[in-house]
């Protein structure tokens, strides 16, 4: 299958809400060669990731919008405008070869429509693109929503924090302790002629200079390894972790986290780790198995402790909450179409609800740590504010990190060129059980 008619199969069940692209771009990048995976992938997430810039464009371009039904051409023209202004892809093969996907999508019709309207970008787009660089939309490719938002509650830095989400993330790697030190494991790299660098707050993190294939990589089948970004890597160390505790990792998947509690305090007495769905649990099993690693694994929905919880109370608990995900959009670029203002309530809501779920679950002196990977105070101070309001037997500790910028409840991490995904954190004791 032509790389173009893949990824555009796959973007258009992103723009029919159907599905992410972790979900649809699988089955399409099987039906395409092996040669051809990367620039498959390329167009897919490049496309998504300048999709609000180019959808602007392409309504200047366009005489009416596109149907409902015609999503799989709408993909298909932004896969080509993509290519026009975000790749080295020569122009004539750019138009011809999208074009020529019209006939695989059985909509012969649409061949002139592409035709003209990307030649037509050919020639004027880069000077409409500059008359709309005003529209912050265009200037941040960005949803209307969340630039607002991002302004909003990041005067500051809310361009920083769009700028951060277009580049192209880097390659983070968390060092196994229980088979090597950082500067082992960085030596082994180096003797292997891959540059790499130690991360600023995770003391078992390490920046790749560029991206490679997991293969290549020191030990990585033995697990001495592990892909996992700088932000999430502090909460092994913020839990303050101790032999015989046991620990609960709620919504854990896909598991790099639960790994990481385990590699950092190999004296943990039992680990529970749940998951809403069992489908998730399959990459954390496969994450454990790899590391030669144990934890109780249960599909569940957190909220419902009756149907998994057996009554023995967790010194420590990890709510890695359900979110936004607003501050991994670099890594998942499709999250700027699958997310909507209005999901933002509906989830802090989630979030609440699961820290009051869990927090009967926790032993008096023991420990909570709350994470998202959301860049919205409304899904992260803001819940645990409110938390700590109807909860008198919580109180917040300080973090141990001068990782992000204070809040009024916890830290936040906004996402660094060259650097961390956006990620906030807080940390809670319970210092009396709950009134019954």
């Amino acid at each position: 299958m032509n790389p173009r008619l893949a990824a555009a199969r796959a973007l258009a069940a992103v723009l029919s809400g159907k599905a992410s692209l972790n979900s649809s771009l699988p089955a399409q990048l099987d039906k395409v060669e092996e040669r051809d995976r990367g620039l498959t992938q390329d167009l897919a997430f490049g496309t998504a990731r300048w999709q609000p810039r180019l959808d602007l464009l392409a309504a200047q371009l366009l005489q009416k919008p596109f149907k409902a039904a015609d999503a799989d051409v709408q993909a298909l023209l932004l896969v080509g405008l993509y290519q026009l202004f975000y790749t080295r892809i020569p122009a004539h093969a750019a138009i011809g070869e999208t074009v020529g996907c019209a006939d695989k999508l059985k909509k012969p019709w649409a061949k002139g429509l592409l035709n003209a309207v990307l030649r037509r970008a050919q020639r004027e787009g880069e000077a409409l693109l500059a008359d709309m660089e005003r529209d912050p939309v265009v200037r941040t490719a960005h949803p209307r929503w969340l630039q607002k938002q991002l302004k909003a509650f990041w005067p500051e830095q809310w361009e920083a924090i769009c700028a951060a989400n277009n580049a192209h993330p880097p390659m983070i790697l968390r060092v196994n302790c229980r088979h090597h030190s950082r500067d082992a494991y960085l030596a082994l790299l180096a003797e292997a002629g891959i540059a790499a660098s130690a991360c600023q707050y995770s003391r078992d993190g390490i920046v790749l200079g560029e991206a490679c294939d997991v293969r290549g990589l020191p030990g990585f089948a033995e697990g001495w390894v592990s892909v996992q970004d700088e932000a999430a890597q502090l909460s092994a160390d913020l839990l303050e972790l101790a032999p015989g505790q046991r620990v609960l990792d709620a919504c854990c998947a896909p598991g790099g986290k639960t790994c990481h509690l385990l590699e950092a305090e190999a004296g943990l007495a039992h680990v529970v780790a749940i998951d809403l769905e069992a489908k998730r649990l399959t990459r954390v099993r496969e994450n454990l198995e790899r590391l030669k690693l144990d934890a109780e694994l249960i599909a569940c929905d957190a909220r419902d402790t009756a149907s998994w919880w057996d009554g023995k109370p967790f010194q420590r608990i990890l709510l890695d909450a359900p979110c936004s995900a607003t501050g991994v959009i670099r890594r998942h670029p499709d999250i700027k179409l699958t997310r909507q203002a209005d999901d933002i309530p509906a989830l802090a809501t989630l979030q609440g609800e699961l820290l009051d779920a869990l927090w009967p679950t926790l032993e008096v002196g023991g420990m909570l740590l709350y994470a998202t990977c959301s860049s919205l105070p409304t899904e992260n101070t803001e819940v645990i504010g409110a938390f700590l309001a109807r909860t008198p037997g919580a109180r917040e500790l300080a973090l141990a990190t001068e990782a992000g910028l204070r809040q009024p409840h916890g830290r936040q991490l906004l996402a660094q060129e060259g650097g961390h995904d956006g990620f906030y954190y807080a940390k809670l004791i319970k210092i009396a059980a709950s009134r019954g």
